[in-house]
């Protein structure tokens, strides 16, 4: 979340990163006005300070407060893709695409456009908001060496994944591991209300093409959790070394590492929830921890699976998996294990920028249609589950157990 000046294009205050809680009890307050339900229909979000409104809101209190210069249109707001086409464009475009303008709970998912009665709410004022145009779409051009190249895609980072993943029909789903973890199932052209706390967002489509819809569940630490025991607790020197150590140990010896470091997602939705470490005993080794942080990881993303197919009917057959984490071969296998599904990991994990580049290719021509798109996608490792059903079901009910213990603890 940036707030900057449009003369200088200088940020007025300091971003403000998706994981910070500083406005949690603006958003409790706003939930409890009674305003949440109308926040959920609208934008297809849980009401969180994760999202940009409230975000916005503490920026322009601290150097705005009046709003004047908001509502001059001084001041603009973007998400950093809109930042940098900002600075691309040289301050000629000031645009973000349907994803990106989707994550922000202010922007009407069925109308697709800025809600006024939301800006309201959050009192920000029309006029710093950026154009919102489809992923797929000419956002301007960035002067480069003396030439003029167009800026072709644009796309929120899940939503980007999504579509490297060729997820393009609805039923079609993929799991990012990085610092977070993000599900997304396409859901086609209409969107699906989740009654087990998943988020209905936006998928990325190109210029011309009818809006299509994903449910989305967040995990909000994920590899986040191997960097804590790398740079906090100092277990190991590289975060690759997770995966040795947990190999090292053939259980976590009964002990459970819940990551709520700021709050915990879907299906749970606690933004008060604090991490726990529960099933310590005498024995308990480095690499006891170190499993558990691994497994953590996929224990909250089954939990989202689960949720997916209650909400849409659907049993995923096959998990597409990407991101930096999915490189972790022993991540990988307890996550096919835990959910009682095939991973499949594509050649090329990093399909955020894949996505990306889909749609600049798109836009110019490099591809001519996703038909194209869908041969150029290759497997590269196929994950089958090998734990039995007792088994799965007494872990899933132990990390049910130890979700439980941590939600609320930081709630005065």
């Amino acid at each position: 979340t940036i707030v900057w000046e449009k003369a200088t294009g200088k940020p007025v205050y300091n971003a403000i990163v998706w994981q910070c809680r500083r406005t949690a009890e603006r958003i409790e307050e706003i939930v409890k006005s009674g305003a949440g339900e109308s926040i959920r229909v609208k934008t297809g979000l849980i009401p969180d300070a994760y999202f940009s409104a409230s975000k916005i809101e503490w920026i322009l209190d601290k150097a705005d407060p009046q709003r004047v210069r908001a509502k001059k249109g001084e001041l603009l707001f973007g998400t950093v893709d809109s930042y940098l086409v900002w600075k691309l464009t040289d301050g000629k475009v000031h645009a973000t695409d349907r994803t990106n303008a989707a994550r922000t709970m202010l922007f009407n998912i069925r109308t697709m456009q800025w809600d006024k009665d939301l800006l309201d709410l959050f009192n920000i004022p029309e006029e710093m908001l950026p154009q919102v145009l489809c992923s797929g779409d000419n956002f301007g051009f960035a002067p480069v060496g003396g030439r003029e190249i167009p800026i072709l895609g644009v796309a929120g980072d899940q939503q980007a994944a999504l579509f490297g993943q060729c997820c393009f029909s609805a039923g079609e789903a993929k799991n990012t591991y990085g610092t977070g973890c993000f599900l997304l199932m396409n859901t086609g052209n209409v969107p699906a209300k989740s009654e087990n706390g998943l988020l209905t967002t936006v998928a990325a489509t190109l210029r011309g093409e009818e809006a299509q819809y994903a449910l989305e569940g967040s995990v909000f630490i994920g590899g986040a959790v191997i960097q804590w025991l790398r740079d906090e607790m100092r277990f190991f020197a590289e975060s690759k070394d997770a995966e040795y150590y947990a190999g090292k140990v053939p259980d976590t010896g009964g002990v459970y590492l819940v990551p709520a470091f700021t709050g915990i997602g879907a299906p749970y939705w606690d933004m008060y929830a604090r991490g726990i470490l529960v099933g310590i005993t005498r024995g308990t080794r480095r690499e006891h921890i170190i499993r558990a942080a691994q497994e953590s990881i996929a224990f909250q993303s089954a939990e989202l699976i689960f949720a997916m197919e209650r909400d849409t009917g659907i049993t995923l057959k096959t998990l597409k998996t990407d991101g930096g984490a999915s490189r972790d071969e022993f991540l990988m296998q307890f996550q096919a294990d835990i959910a009682d599904k095939k991973v499949v990991r594509p050649v090329i994990r990093e399909t955020t920028a894949l996505g990306a580049a889909f749609l600049a290719g798109l836009g110019s021509g490099v591809w001519k249609d996703k038909k194209e798109l869908k041969k150029l996608w290759q497997a590269d490792k196929k994950y089958v589950p090998s734990m039995n059903r007792e088994e799965r079901e007494k872990r899933l009910d132990k990390w049910r157990d130890a979700v439980r213990r941590c939600l609320g603890w930081a709630k005065e």
